[in-house]
Formats: C-alpha cells, sequence, structure tokens
C-alpha cells in the first residue's frame, strides 16, 4: 500500500467546472483533484451536483466550461470510452450487471471491453482464459469466489454491488468513481463494503461519492463538500468534522 503524496501532480485535476441544465446551476466553477493512491470522498446533501460531476468525470456529460485533466492530459472533451481506456472506471448508484450471466462471464466481459472489444462476442467471453484469469483475480479481490459460477440474478443487493465493483477493477483503473457503494445496503452489508473498499485504499485512486458518513470517515484521507454545485471546502476527515461552514451546510443537518 502507498500513501498519497501531497507534493506530487494530482492525478485528476477538475478546474473551473460548470454545467447548468434548463438554467439550473448543477456544476458552479468547481475545482478539485484527486492524488495518486488516495481516496477522496465527495460529500453533500441531496441535490448538491455530486453525480452530475461524476457523470462529468466519466465522459457522460460534457462540461459547459471548465478542464479535467487526467495526469495532465486535458480529457474534457473525450468520450467516456476513450476515457475507460485512459483508465477511469465508474460503478453507478443503481446496479449495472447482466443478471442472466454469471458473476465469472460479468466479470469476463469488463475485462473484454477493457481490451477494446466491447461487447461484440459476450457468448465466447466466460470460455476464453485470457479473460477468466484477470476475471476471477478481480472476483478473488472482492471476495466472491465462492460466486463466480452464481448467476448473478440470484446474488443479494450487497453481491450485486460486489460484482459491479470487480467489473470496474476488471477495468485495470487508474482512477475509481464510485456513486454511493454503499446505497440500498444494510448495516452489515454496508460494513463488509467498507471493508472491501479499505483493502483497496493505496492501491486504487478512488473519488467516493457516499452518504454515509461512518464509511465517509472510515475510508477518506481527503473529504470535498458540495453545496449547490460549489465546493465549499476540502481536507482531512478532522479538518472537514471540525468546519463550521461544513457543520451549517451539511453535517449539522445529519446526513
Amino acid at each position: 500500500m502507498t500513501s498519497p503524496n501531497p507534493e506530487a501532480r494530482p492525478l485528476l485535476e477538475v478546474k473551473g467546472l460548470q454545467k447548468r441544465f434548463a438554467g439550473i446551476v448543477a456544476t458552479n466553477d468547481l475545482s478539485l483533484d484527486v492524488r495518486a493512491g488516495e481516496t477522496h470522498a465527495l460529500i453533500g446533501p441531496n441535490g448538491a451536483g455530486k453525480t452530475t460531476l461524476i457523470a462529468q468525470l466519466q465522459g457522460e456529460l460534457t462540461p459547459d466550461a471548465g478542464v479535467v485533466s487526467l495526469n495532465g492530459r486535458d480529457i474534457t472533451r473525450e468520450p467516456a470510452h476513450r476515457r475507460a481506456h485512459l483508465g477511469i472506471a465508474r460503478s453507478f448508484q443503481i446496479t449495472s450487471i447482466f443478471p442472466q450471466f454469471s458473476v465469472l462471464a460479468n466479470v469476463a466481459l469488463a475485462v473484454q471491453a477493457q481490451q477494446g472489444h466491447g461487447f461484440k462476442f459476450f457468448r465466447e467471453a466466460w470460455k476464453d482464459s485470457a479473460l477468466t484469469i484477470p476475471a476471477r483475480e478481480a472476483i478473488d479481490r472482492i471476495g466472491l469466489s465462492d460466486r463466480a459460477d452464481i448467476y448473478a440474478e440470484d446474488l443479494s443487493h450487497g453481491e450485486r454491488r460486489q460484482l459491479e465493483l470487480a467489473m470496474a477493477l476488471a477495468m485495470k483503473p487508474k482512477l475509481l468513481l464510485l456513486d454511493e457503494p454503499m446505497a440500498g445496503m444494510g448495516r452489515r452489508d454496508g460494513q463488509r463494503m467498507t471493508k472491501i473498499l479499505q483493502g483497496l485504499k493505496g492501491v486504487y485512486s478512488i473519488l467516493l461519492v457516499e452518504h454515509d458518513m461512518d464509511a465517509v470517515f472510515a475510508l477518506a484521507d481527503r473529504i470535498s463538500v458540495l453545496v449547490a454545485g460549489r465546493c465549499i471546502a476540502t481536507g482531512t476527515v478532522e479538518a472537514i468534522r471540525n468546519d463550521p461552514a461544513v457543520k451549517a451546510a451539511y453535517l449539522g443537518h445529519g446526513s
């Protein structure tokens, strides 16, 4: 495990990002960065613009203004598939898997997509050792090795979230964008996911959107707070816990 170096150039840099929808400002002159090996949490009340930001980083949405850079390269106008090949992988609030395929086949498809073949030959993906070997490594890493041959539709909600994370890891990401990985989970599943993500700390650079503040405080190296599309504070867990503006805008409301 490596610790993030505050002196090193950030892996991800966002500067002056703007996004409007029919006059509503979703992203308002937003700037932040993620360092190599860092878990950087993004918190804020509902409607703060967190998922809109993630969508702009992943390439699903194009910002109206501002710059997104990965390893010093401007990727602001790059489409989502190019960003995936450059090393950005995303998990969603709602699971996005193939329910009638096995766990192994789902992850093998993610490996296949990372190698540039899309889902063209999906029927053969689970038979190809070039795909299944790295797929099993990702499955092992997130603790689903004993469920590899189970159909995804037969997994519990928590296991489906684990599967989605395995699919993201199979993309060999430089940066993981995790959009509420604990969404819909009970306490036990949430604790399991927190432990899995702790095992990824320092190995992957992670931008984590999450409402579970116990998980955020357990996982984050730094936290940025979004309110009305603006970043009102960035700092360590302790600094954010004690920031009066953050308490007033978010933490003080029990979110």
